[in-house]
């Protein structure tokens, strides 16, 4: 066990809310012309999210690429400024801090970004990059001491001392990820945002990461927003679990709940694309197939965002009423018209003919199609 300090840490069990973020919306403008100083449209890339995290507990945001989940995550930041709407950070509206205010509260939200060698700059070595933290937040308190908070650090995430000297190119993909992680550690932050922390990783590595993740976790009380594509990585490490769907959450729900029973659609199909590593039951189960393709974030459908591709779609209501994202059960909310129905057999699903049906676009990549045994047994050693 490492000394590294613990004084920001909450509590795994405590119901209090952390963060919440209110009808978010990022819409990035469409320009034209020969200056590009027209504009002709947005893209909706993220449109009216609320979500709630609390205090030590992990929140897993899943969905297929381009639903707007790293927009969310990096909104939430103010690394990109949000069009609309606003975070609530521990009681204060981080979306409206500004000057010094805002470089303060930074410190206690931080990120692990997905490409761990193009978010460590490979002209500084391990040291510098992890001290740049501290000296920028006033928490460099002389050579001797921060020499000694680095080492610990390092001893965190499970990197040896000498590896200060070194530089990122020396370093696996991995052990890149872990230095990622020391220096979202650095500063003693409350909530860390890690956005598909372990997507470019091989399995085996992908295990390691994620326990480094649980173990620290536990350590320090962290509050963690994991972003991912890879539905056996969520599912292991979150506590409650958002599905997102071109710009909205669709679902939310704790993790065990929402992969034993998914009451969205679309979260339906995700979940039926996940093999399972029984070929009995591979054989018997329900595959769910996905009509046409992702409709553009630039012109998204009106009403139910997903009822161009819903097996379950009712035309009156589905095509012009965008549902909200309602509580049917104690903890599990869905934006579906017809979630109950659905759930209930009242409302069958429409036979889609099959030169229409299509993979997922963007989904289908990373889910391990071959050996999700070993996935199974990585996650689960």
């Amino acid at each position: 066990m490492t000394e590294l300090s613990a004084s920001s840490a909450g509590t795994r069990t405590s119901a209090e809310t952390l963060v919440s973020v209110e009808d978010m919306k990022v819409h990035f403008p469409i320009k034209r012309g020969v200056l590009l100083d027209r504009t002709v449209g947005y893209v909706y890339a993220v449109d009216g999210v609320d979500l709630e995290i609390k205090r030590g507990e992990t929140y897993g945001l899943v969905g297929e690429s381009g639903c707007g989940k790293s927009t969310l995550g990096r909104a939430m930041l103010r690394l990109t400024e949000p069009t609309n709407g606003r975070m609530i950070f521990d009681g204060t509206d981080f979306s409206s801090l500004k000057g010094e205010e805002l470089r303060t509260t930074r410190r206690r939200i931080q990120m692990v970004f997905q490409d761990p060698l193009s978010s460590l700059d490979p002209r500084q070595s391990v040291e510098s990059i992890l001290v740049e933290g501290l000296r920028a937040h006033g928490m460099d308190k002389g050579k001797e001491s921060t020499g000694k908070r680095l080492r610990e650090l390092l001893a965190a995430v499970g990197l040896p001392a000498k590896s200060l000297r070194k530089y990122p190119h020396e370093f696996s993909g991995g052990q890149r990820q872990r230095i990622g992680i020391a220096r979202a550690l650095a500063v003693e932050p409350d909530l860390i945002v890690a956005d598909e922390p372990v997507s470019a990783l091989d399995v085996s590595v992908q295990a390691q990461v994620v326990n480094l993740l649980q173990e620290l976790q536990d350590q320090f009380g962290l509050t963690f927003l994991v972003i991912a594509h890879d539905l056996a990585v969520v599912k292991h490490i979150s506590d409650r679990v958002g599905v997102m769907y071109l710009g909205g959450l669709v679902e939310e729900a704790t993790a065990d709940d929402l992969y034993a029973e998914p009451l969205h659609p679309y979260t339906r199909a995700l979940l039926s694309a996940v093999p399972v590593p029984d070929p009995q039951v591979e054989d018997r189960r329900e595959r769910i197939l996905l009509a046409g393709d992702l409709p553009s974030p630039a012109n998204p459908p009106s009403g139910c965002r997903f009822h161009t591709r819903c097996p379950w779609r009712q035309q009156t209501k589905c095509d012009t009423d965008r549902p909200v994202l309602r509580e049917i059960k104690p903890g599990h909310k869905v934006a579906c018209h017809w979630a109950e129905d659905i759930e209930a057999g009242k409302i069958k699903p429409h036979e889609v003919a099959p030169i229409l049906v299509e993979e997922m676009d963007g989904m289908s990549p990373d889910i391990p199609l071959v050996g999700p045994a070993s996935v199974t047994e990585a996650l689960n050693p």
